[in-house]
């Protein structure tokens, strides 16, 4: 049978998350790989996902009710395609988190969440824990409902391919949850899921005026800027910034981590990170057993003289 793979979009193109899961369904093996496109006005993003190598058909359903991604209205067309289909899989991102065990259920199947790995078509890796050990899991469901920590795979480069879009009915307005409106954090910055250096603030800054410094350093590094949910909470910068076990997972070439203790839920959104370097004054925080390079200082010190040091090299 076929894989269906749920993509995630901006109606113009495909999140890095759905590039990321398609390459996690690729490692399935040799059968037919299908995108599902949902939403409002989103033709383009389905002309996106038609050009995935090995892609052979893209579902376009495109109609009011999928206009804001609410999950009421999407999994109970997941759940009616997925009858067709030997695996379903979703980005593990709050619009994954939020449809797929709805479209589960729907289904009577278990999900399995957050894989990391894919070792045979009904065997995969998951992080437990907090991201401290991993779980082999084996599943006879059919179909298999599955999401993917994005992470944890390349993205697909999304290029070489020439799907057909087939355009099926947009399902009716469930009449359960209705969109009101939302309040989107503007900024040129890369967004932090996809940004290849990301600096990130704890409890230690103090303030939200302190993240200043962040942003200025992240700005001369076309960084992204982050946040430990410690930061989050005293609000000092918005929810978005979040990283962490219940907040966004990353892995960036470089995670620079500022006045983060190093909370076991916070390593949990970015160890995998490909090298981390840690400022804190404390010399016994966790964050040093994790990172690769580690300076003891007073972040009030050391940040303004990392400033400096870039804008020496930058000349």
């Amino acid at each position: 049978m076929s894989v269906l793979v749920i993509a995630e979009h901006d109606n113009s193109r495909l999140f890095t998350g759905a590039l990321s899961t398609i390459a996690a369904a690729k490692k399935l093996g040799d059968e037919d790989l299908h995108i599902l496109v949902t939403g409002s006005g989103c033709r383009a993003a389905a002309e996106h996902a038609a050009k995935v190598a090995g892609c052979t058909k893209v579902l376009l359903a495109d109609g009011d009710s999928l206009g804001h991604g609410l999950a009421e209205n999407v999994a109970p067309l997941v759940a009616e395609l997925a009858k067709n289909y030997s695996h379903v899989l979703a980005p593990a991102s709050t619009f994954g988190k939020n449809m797929m065990p709805r479209a589960a259920a729907l289904l009577d199947v278990q999900q399995i969440s957050d894989i990391s790995g894919v070792e045979s078509p009904d065997t995969f890796k998951r992080p437990i824990y907090a991201g401290n050990a991993f779980a082999t899991v084996t599943t006879s469901d059919n179909p298999k409902l599955i999401t993917v920590r994005a992470t944890a795979f390349d993205d697909d480069p999304a290029e070489g391919g020439s799907a057909a879009i087939e355009e099926i009915e947009a399902p009716a307005d469930q009449g359960l949850a209705s969109f009101v409106g939302q309040e989107l954090t503007q900024s040129d910055r890369p967004e932090l899921t996809s940004a290849k250096v990301i600096i990130s603030g704890g409890r230690g800054l103090g303030s939200g005026e302190n993240f200043q410094m962040l942003e200025r350093v992240a700005d001369k590094l076309g960084a992204a800027v982050g946040a430990s949910r410690a930061a989050v909470d005293a609000g000092f910068v918005p929810n978005d910034y979040q990283v962490g076990q219940t907040g966004k997972v990353v892995a960036p070439d470089l995670y620079i981590a500022v006045g983060i203790s190093g909370a076991i839920q916070h390593l949990a959104g970015m160890k995998d990170s490909k090298v981390i370097a840690a400022i804190n004054k404390d010399e016994e925080a966790p964050i040093f057993q994790v990172a690769d390079y580690g300076l003891v200082a007073d972040l009030f010190q050391a940040v303004p003289e990392l400033e400096k040091e870039i804008d020496a090299i930058k000349g």
